[in-house]
């Protein structure tokens, strides 16, 4: 990569599914060459890589790997690899707690709604309903539905209304 690497962070764990991953996250300096706006503004930019090497345990010569980049403006010392590695695992729990929900538990995608404002009120309300159950300490969002769904009035008793 231009610019050299930086250090990285290696972590290798077996885990739960029977794999063993390898992460490596490091930082590195890219120089400034009339690239894309984004990028414009200093001497340089930093640009954040995070690997992921997985094997499965039951298939020891089969790999699969993964890479995503992050643009950050820190400076190299200012941005370790394991707060890089954070920080993209903080992006994914985002995508997994919501966007994940609303299109696998919610079906948004196969909705019919969509025209006029429906859609945006719909999400909206889908958004809020996840929410609600976040802030009632749910982690599974199924399961929570399927409760709420089999007696009304615990819907009301969650919104405080009564």
């Amino acid at each position: 990569m231009v610019g050299g690497r930086g250090a990285d962070l290696e972590l290798v764990r077996p885990d739960r599914h029977h794999r063993q991953d390898l992460r490596l996250a490091g930082v590195v300096a890219l120089p400034q060459h009339g690239g894309p706006d984004l990028l414009r503004g200093g001497d340089e930019a930093r640009v954040g890589r995070l690997g992921l090497r997985r094997r499965r345990l039951d298939e020891p010569k089969r790999f699969t790997t993964e890479t995503v980049y992050a643009i950050t403006d820190l400076q190299t010392h200012q941005a370790k690899p394991w707060h890089l590695a954070d920080w993209i695992r903080g992006h994914w729990s985002i995508e997994n707690k919501v966007h994940w929900v609303r299109d696998v538990t919610y079906d948004e995608d196969r909705s019919q709604i969509r025209t006029g404002t429906g859609p945006q009120v719909m999400a909206a309300i889908r958004n809020a309903a996840i929410g609600a159950l976040r802030l009632d300490g749910t982690t599974n969002i199924a399961a929570a539905n399927r409760h709420y769904a089999r007696n009304p009035n615990r819907s009301v008793a969650l919104l405080g209304i009564t």
